[in-house]
């Protein structure tokens, strides 16, 4: 067995070695990670991006496109048949039909490749031909980025980490006191076992719900598959002394190390660890809206998501002979369409100060990382309305919930982001300046001319910053 492991693991690394002198001589391939929290817009930004690097008309940041220089773009099989394909002919449909709304959200990973017929720039575009190059796109759920943070803990370092982070939240009231009539040193029960764990991912899913970000084992809210099986039968559980040999608490740890074994390090070799390019959306307008509290758990969560990573410069034969490393990181905040533009560099300075930590940290490191608020499909149109004695500045849409149309205006985001980052560190209960409101907006009908994609905002910086310099 050891010897066809060693075999196996060997012809693996030969074709990934000839994969990565292929792409380097002749097609190069980019690997596109597309993540982010739950509700922050993961599908739409891909189906988006797609669309408009099909049809171009909206991209003319993309520096390729202004200069004339893509010829075609078009959809292939993707290289990884292990994967499912990302839908992107349901997606687009749902966003642009006769009855436009929002898709189904990510919950398992999924691929698709464009491939885009380039003429090169400069000096070599009299020397050769239009070149192939193929854009990966690997979209999977944020809450599975989170787990990776796991790989370096055990399982007490976890439960300690966890049930000091819970203890006041309302949501986790009924697993605790569940948690405190238990003896974690009895023999193990799998019926008590499974009660725990069913108590601890109803705790998950109400904190989702509630605005929480650091929602670890993410597989507890997607189980896919694993449902059921002991590797997702867990729940953090306080330390007394040396656990007995084969009591609940023993058995508990050796599944958090399964976990990890199984779960979350296959994810990152076969996923996470091929990407060179990733985008991280995150839904900063509505965490503004839930309060400093939330910010703050975003904030936290960022940080890990980011030290997940690996970035930095994918040297010539670093990338051909050690593999790749993460390169770029977009963290984008959407849904920036709810936002009159003259609050988006507001929005931008926000995303920077909320990151800076984990960004300098990536930058360091020889990565380059941005921030950007966008929207990568446009819901609303600006408006101004009369309110109180004073001209707002508002977005215009059609509401999710009732379908009527409505002016909105969120309140006034400040021009320093540390007064709000601040007021989270601090733990205040509100905001200094107010408020900040939240809506949903449904997608608007659409009336596409040939050769335009869907409307956004800034998508085509976006796709600039990420693969234009590879176009």
């Amino acid at each position: 067995m050891a010897i066809a492991g060693l075999a196996d693991g060997l012809t693996r690394g030969i074709e990934g070695f000839g994969d990565r002198v292929s792409g380097a001589f002749f097609e190069p391939v980019i690997r596109l990670g597309v993540t982010g929290l739950a509700r922050a817009g993961k599908t739409v930004f891909i189906t988006s991006l797609i669309a408009n690097l099909m049809d171009r008309a909206r991209m003319p940041g993309l520096l390729a496109e202004s200069e004339g220089r893509i010829l075609a773009a078009y959809l292939q099989p993707q290289p990884d048949v292990t994967l499912p394909r990302f839908d992107y002919e349901t997606q687009l449909a749902a966003l642009t039909g006769p009855d436009p709304h929002w898709p189904q959200s990510t919950r398992a990973v999924s691929e698709l490749r464009l491939s885009l017929r380039v003429r090169p720039a400069g000096y070599f575009a009299a020397m050769t031909g239009p070149r192939t190059v193929h854009l990966d796109i690997v979209d999977y759920p944020g809450e599975w980025l989170l787990d990776l943070a796991l790989l370096d803990k055990s399982y007490d370092q976890w439960s300690a980490e966890v049930l000091d982070r819970i203890e006041a939240r309302p949501q986790a009231a009924q697993y605790l006191a569940d948690m405190r009539e238990v003896d974690a040193r009895q023999a193990l029960d799998e019926a008590l076992a499974q009660r725990l764990a069913q108590g601890f991912t109803a705790y998950l899913t109400a904190a989702r719900e509630a605005g929480f970000y650091d929602c670890t084992p993410g597989r507890f809210l997607l189980p896919g598959d694993l449902e059921g099986s002991p590797v997702v039968t867990f729940a953090p559980l306080p330390q007394s002394g040396r656990d007995p040999r084969k009591s609940l608490r023993a058995e508990m740890a050796r599944r958090f190390e399964a976990y990890k074994r199984e779960v979350v390090r296959p994810f990152f070799r076969d996923h996470f660890a091929r990407i060179d390019r990733q985008v991280v959306l995150v839904d900063a307008l509505d965490a503004l809206h839930k309060g400093p509290s939330a910010v703050e758990d975003m904030r936290r969560a960022m940080a890990e998501i980011l030290g997940a990573f690996r970035p930095g410069r994918n040297a010539f034969l670093t990338q051909l002979l050690l593999g790749r490393r993460v390169e770029k990181i977009l963290f984008a905040a959407t849904k920036a369409d709810h936002l009159h533009h003259t609050q988006h560099s507001r929005l931008t300075a926000f995303m920077e100060a909320l990151l800076r930590g984990a960004r300098d940290r990536a930058d360091f490191a020889g990565g380059e990382t941005r921030a950007m608020a966008l929207a990568a499909l446009r819901t609303t149109v600006e408006d101004r309305i009369s309110h109180a004695g004073r001209d707002l500045d508002c977005v215009r849409g059609r509401l999710l919930e009732t379908g009527r149309q409505a002016a909105f205006h969120p309140g006034d985001l400040p021009e320093d982001p540390a007064r709000l980052l601040s007021a989270a560190r601090e733990g205040a209960e509100t905001w200094p300046d107010g408020a900040f409101k939240s809506m949903r907006f449904a997608p608007a009908p659409l009336d596409l001319r040939r050769g335009e994609g869907p409307p956004h905002i800034r998508l085509d910086r976006a796709a600039q910053f990420l693969i234009g310099d590879r176009l």
